[in-house]
């Protein structure tokens, strides 16, 4: 019976510990697309060409790179963001542990 096997799985679950591959991959993907999306949210508002460090003299890269940049700094930013609720969300003392 199709039920009963989940049952098994659903009791065994709780107890088995998911790879290291697994777990970055649950961190890092659902990181990637939102730092997509803040990306395309920044960048719908700031023109990178007009963009200046601290007031000075404009950045004289391109505007493909200023758009990696920043995508890699949000990924960065939520990716640990995420790891770290990962981490606390793990098992410690208490009662209905």
């Amino acid at each position: 019976m199709p039920s009963h096997r989940v049952a098994e799985l659903a009791a065994q679950a709780p107890s088995s510990v998911r790879p290291f591959r697994e777990r970055a991959l649950l961190i890092l993907w659902p990181a990637f697309v939102m730092a997509g999306v803040l990306d395309a949210l920044v960048f719908v508002i700031v023109d990178p060409n007009t963009l200046h460090w601290f007031g000075t003299e404009p950045f004289s890269v391109s505007a493909s790179a200023v758009y990696s940049i920043a995508f890699l700094v949000f990924w960065a930013v939520i990716s640990t963001s995420a790891a770290i609720t990962h981490l606390l969300e793990g098992p410690g003392p208490g009662p209905h542990r």
